[in-house]
């Protein structure tokens, strides 16, 4: 028996593949509007956007870049066989990009003021993976 094999009969867990060049380009300290610019579809971008902007006190800003990265991370999810529900685990590093937007989503929500997307945004991402809930709380 494989260590991932879910004994409940739910879906299997969804790995993105990796794209190694959005995430280099961020860690050797390009700026992230650069590398969204240049790789839009990266989740990893538009979180780093989201973080940074929500640090400097621009929370709607935060908003816009999370759901952007968040937005763009569903687009992935799907297309590597997500079905709108499932194990999406933050061990496996090309999904920490959605994962972070997901979280700066629910963080942006939550400073203005809106309840619903707060609650419906933390809750996905506890069902998703409990182990990015944890550790980006």
């Amino acid at each position: 028996m494989s260590i991932h094999e879910n004994l409940l009969g739910g879906p299997p867990p969804t790995h993105l593949p990796d794209d190694p060049e959005p995430r280099q380009l961020l860690a050797s300290g390009t700026d992230p509007a650069e590398v969204a610019a240049r790789y839009p579809a990266s989740s990893l971008a538009w979180a780093q956007l989201a973080d940074d902007a929500f640090e400097a006190g621009n929370t709607v800003e935060s908003y816009a870049y999370a759901r952007t990265g968040y937005h763009r991370g569903l687009d992935a999810l799907r297309g590597n066989g997500w079905k709108g529900h499932g194990p999406v685990p933050f061990e496996h590093e090309p999904n920490r990009g959605f994962l972070r937007a997901l979280h700066a989503l629910a963080r942006a929500a939550e400073a203005i003021g809106e309840t619903e997307e707060y609650e419906r945004c933390s809750t996905f991402l506890k069902e998703s993976s409990p182990t990015a809930a944890a550790t980006l709380s």
